[in-house]
């Protein structure tokens, strides 16, 4: 019997599904049954909603892996989290119980790919063009960073003022990959989500799209969660 738990990966803001494509790649080839749907963002709670649907649909034991605010996504999941093992945090939002992503932005200056983030008139945050390739996808081929800017997935501004209810962290095994060279999460927090939910840590030197510039490091680390995972049930 294949003990490998299911994948599923969880894109952030200004990314869709696509943005996994090398680590899918990866994966499929060691064998990983692996789901990347495409979330709505057009609030915390339709996107929490989605990730659900998609759980559901998973046949055993799961490992959900986020991005950015993708994390705040499965973050949300709470203490119900059906058929999930291990948390992945791909240079993404930890936050804890009672905080917000605002909150916890504006504690700062203002990260260099979000300097110019315009909304639009139904209330969704998108990212310019300069921005998106010279520091959301820094070290991303300028050419593949603007076909990943066309295919941007605007943010509900809503979202940056939900607060987090009780964490899935909390209550579950979770591994953290800090990108060193981001310009969206500062690299100092990345590493104070990463302690503080007591997670297994790596630092890449990658921008903000990890999954994108570095796919084989990022692989890794979910294979180990999934590594990891089969130990402590063996």
């Amino acid at each position: 019997m294949d003990a490998r738990p299911n994948i599923v990966l969880v894109h952030g803001a200004w990314a869709d599904g696509s943005c996994w494509s090398g680590v899918i790649e990866r994966l499929q080839a060691d064998g990983y049954h692996v789901t990347a749907p495409q979330f709505p963002e057009t609030s915390l709670a339709d996107d929490v909603a989605r990730l659900r649907e998609v759980l559901e649909l998973q046949d055993g034991p799961t490992i959900v892996a986020g991005h950015s605010y993708g994390g705040q996504i499965m973050t949300a999941l709470g203490t119900d989290e059906p058929n999930v093992v291990a948390l992945v945090y791909i240079a993404a939002f930890g936050i804890d119980e009672g905080e917000s992503l605002g909150a916890l932005l504006s504690q700062g200056p203002t990260p260099p790919a979000l300097a110019h983030l315009f909304t639009d008139s139904r209330g969704f945050g998108w990212l310019p063009e300069d921005d998106f390739v010279k520091h959301f996808a820094a070290d991303v081929d300028p050419v593949k960073a603007k076909v990943m800017h066309a295919v941007q997935q605007p943010l509900a501004g809503s979202t940056f003022n939900d607060v987090m209810g009780v964490p899935a962290w909390k209550s579950l095994p979770c591994w953290y990959l800090v990108a060193t060279q981001d310009q969206a999460i500062p690299p100092d927090a990345e590493r104070m989500f990463a302690s503080r939910m007591g997670a297994t840590t790596v630092e890449v030197a990658s921008s903000h799209v990890a999954m994108v510039s570095h796919p084989a490091e990022v692989t890794h680390l979910i294979e180990s969660a999934a590594n990891g995972r089969a130990t402590a049930e063996a």
